[in-house]
């Protein structure tokens, strides 16, 4: 019997993931039911005349246990771009909807500000290159630009930030798998230097020094530690800190952290992003109330076809530590309003001053 192809548009996944999602459930019933069936997973690119559908690979089970591996290509089952593993990350999930921890969790408490105690569990996310060609149908639709891992330059500038674009942290449960027979099936400037291809290996792209010494020399700064969760009105709110280093400025020292945020709306109601509302504690005993209008200039619609929203942005600090926790204020469709609470995460230096500057590959200047 001939495998039945599916096929779905990269585009579309992003603005339809829902819908999407839904198909692939069924024809992976299949491939359970036929273990020899084998189920295409096809790409989009943009020309002026329209979308052309090409084959991507063969969609592969998603592992219920276990890691992903180094060289494991992958579709996002939210953001709908291409990619691939390079390594894996075991974090501490603070999530806030759940009451205790499951039997098999290992609990610790987050340690943030907050009325009442939170247990973390280990969760498991993986740093991941996004293929380029899908950077535009990211950016169009649930993101306010290509994910990428900032650092502090290093030079006297205490204020300039530098990014590797195209690298991003996927959670377990966002993996979709899949295998390819092409050589080069992701396009990023910095997939040569740090995969191989080996023919002989069960997943042929693998580890290159490269990016084993990458890891290593930079691992303070691209550590995902900590992910904190919480749903209100059901929309749902996930926070991962990053910290970046500290720098002196007018003799003083200025501590840096970047934190990921995803909204997703859970519910079938379309709301809309209008306010934010921060509230940021220094260990040297000041306050902070940030309010503004949407966030990183845009006003994110999340709705059943289009659910997800995720941004990143930066605090400084003058001293090592602190906290960070506030709301969003989302209008419905019928004009009420939603205050949605941001789960307090507390933002911890590390040991070292600044990052080390071996940095391959594209970085650009966010200043």
């Amino acid at each position: 019997m001939a495998a039945p192809a599916l096929g779905f548009c990269v585009s579309a996944l992003a603005r339809h993931s829902v819908a999407a999602l839904r198909v692939i459930a069924v024809c992976r019933a299949c491939s359970i039911g036929q273990r020899h069936q084998q189920v295409r997973l096809l790409s989009s690119r943009n020309r002026p005349e329209g979308k052309v559908l090409e084959t991507v690979g063969v969609f592969e089970a998603p592992k219920l246990q276990g890691k992903y591996e180094t060289g494991q290509l992958f579709l996002h089952s939210v953001f709908g771009y291409r990619g691939i593993v390079l390594f894996p990350w075991h974090a501490r999930l603070y999530d806030r909807d759940v009451a205790s921890s499951t039997p098999d969790s290992k609990p610790e408490s987050s340690g943030t500000q907050g009325s009442k105690e939170v247990k973390g569990k280990t969760h498991t996310y993986y740093q991941v290159l996004i293929d380029t060609r899908d950077c535009p149908h990211i950016v169009s639709s649930q993101r306010s630009q290509t994910e990428a891992v900032t650092f502090l330059a290093n030079h006297d500038d205490s204020r300039a930030l530098y990014a590797i674009p195209g690298l991003d942290y996927v959670s377990h449960e966002d993996i979709l798998p899949y295998s390819s027979s092409d050589r080069s099936p992701i396009q990023h400037e910095l997939f040569d230097r740090f995969l191989s291809y080996d023919s002989a290996k069960a997943l042929p792209f693998v580890a290159r020094d490269t990016l084993r010494a990458w890891q290593e020399k930079n691992h303070p700064w691209l550590e995902l530690s900590d992910v904190h969760r919480e749903t209100t009105e059901n929309i749902r709110v996930t926070v991962i800190p990053f910290y970046m280093g500290m720098r002196e400025a007018q003799n003083s020292h200025v501590y840096w952290w970047r934190y990921c945020i995803r909204l997703e709306n859970l519910g079938t109601e379309v709301v809309q992003l209008r306010e934010r509302h921060w509230r940021i504690f220094s260990l040297s005993g000041t306050l902070e109330t940030v309010r503004g209008r949407g966030v990183v200039g845009r006003e994110p619609v999340l709705s059943k076809e289009q659910p997800a929203f995720q941004y990143s942005s930066h605090v400084s600090l003058q001293a090592p530590s602190g906290h960070m926790w506030g709301s969003y204020r989302f209008e419905s469709t019928n004009r009420s309003l939603l205050d949605v609470r941001i789960p307090p995460f507390s933002l911890e230096s590390k040991n070292g001053d600044s990052p080390n500057g071996f940095l391959p590959g594209p970085f650009s200047s966010l200043t």
